[in-house]
């Protein structure tokens, strides 16, 4: 027998996370009720990330603004109250979460491949609501920007997307834009040249990406059609030049949309309908604002697959429904090229959220 000391063999853990889950047994992270995030046990296909700031999906930073009466100390509040009792920021109301900026602490030897190392500054590309968070305090609550900056710790499963920081940009514009980098990917699989498209929610982080990315697919030959209810949005929307059209409307309001979209595009409706809308009850909106046999697509968290389902077979409206995948091959890279390549949509979201 060797003397050599012999190295622990630890365990490796399931790429899907599925050993973190506490509540209840044999679940899949995301609609777990509870996970383990003691860090302090080690799996070899995890990443451990000391985190900074976490980026709240944007329906669910509403819900907690509306909750708290528009405090930042209840939003703070709220946050840890989930985490505690969740083992993740999975909020109850809402069912989402957001993604997180950090600092790598450990990879294990069965991550490796995924190229990252101890003290790279990485971004999550997979939701809160999966992902284990144990937070020690809260410093700051942003609300222009759904961020929040706390001291904790996340752990990364072997399946979960990450992306290191790119250096060209401030820090918290791109964790906004890799919070959203799955609509604009999609946008460019959905819209081909000379389509009419329509952006619900135009004006905001998801919408403005959307928007862009529609101007690119179509050419100067298609449409772009945008709907934002905040007049100071819809007037940053109008100085990129992107949209042929910006309503300034309600988009809960399914008859005013309708009635703004049809004169842009022959009375029949878009060949694309995009929903980035973070309030419920857009559904139909996105619907008939739809041409027969068009493409609607649900980004939104906040959307009601149900209402959307029902709404369309109830006003006999044959249109494929899309629901929004936060996720696509490369879709951090997209979303990051293409704002660099627009300049004045850089110079925007900087002002937001950088």
């Amino acid at each position: 027998m060797s003397s050599q000391a012999t190295r622990p063999t630890l365990p490796a853990g399931d790429p899907l996370g599925t050993h973190r889950v506490l509540d209840p047994p044999g679940a899949m992270p995301q609609p777990a009720e509870r996970l383990d995030a003691d860090a302090s046990r080690h799996f070899e296909t995890e990443i451990v990330v000391d985190v900074q700031t976490l980026n709240i999906d944007a329906a669910s930073f509403r819900q907690m603004e509306e909750a708290s009466g528009g405090s930042p100390d209840g939003v703070a509040q709220l946050v840890l109250e989930t985490v505690a009792r969740r083992g993740k920021q999975h909020n109850p109301v809402t069912g989402s979460g957001g993604m997180l900026l950090g600092v790598v602490r450990r990879v294990g030897s069965l991550a490796e491949h995924r190229g990252v190392a101890v003290d790279d500054r990485v971004a999550t590309l997979a939701s809160l609501s999966l992902t284990p968070l144990s937070l020690r305090r809260i410093i700051a609550v942003r609300p222009a920007s759904a961020q929040i900056d706390v001291e904790g710790t996340a752990i990364l499963f072997g399946s979960a997307p990450l992306a290191r920081m790119p250096t060209d940009m401030p820090e918290r514009l791109a964790l906004a834009l890799l919070d959203v980098a799955g609509a604009a990917p999609q946008v460019a699989r959905l819209a081909g040249p000379r389509d009419s498209v329509v952006v619900l929610g135009a004006g905001g982080k998801s919408g403005l990406l959307c928007a862009a990315e529609a101007r690119r697919c179509v050419g100067r030959a298609g449409r772009v059609i945008g709907i934002e209810a905040s007049p100071g949005l819809a007037a940053d929307l109008r100085s990129l030049a992107i949209c042929d059209h910006v309503a300034v409307l309600d988009a809960r309001d399914p008859l005013a949309v309708r009635d703004a979209v049809l004169p842009f595009t022959g009375d029949a409706g878009a060949d694309l309908t995009l929903s980035c809308v973070n309030v419920p009850g857009v559904e139909l909106s996105a619907i008939v604002a739809t041409r027969d046999r068009g493409k609607t697509y649900f980004f939104a968290m906040s959307t009601s697959f149900t209402a959307a389902a029902l709404g369309a077979e109830g006003i006999g409206k044959d249109v494929d429904l899309y629901i929004g995948n936060g996720y696509a091959h490369g879709h951090a890279e997209h979303t990051l090229a293409l704002v660099r390549e627009h300049p004045a949509l850089e110079r925007l979201m900087t002002s937001r959220y950088g």
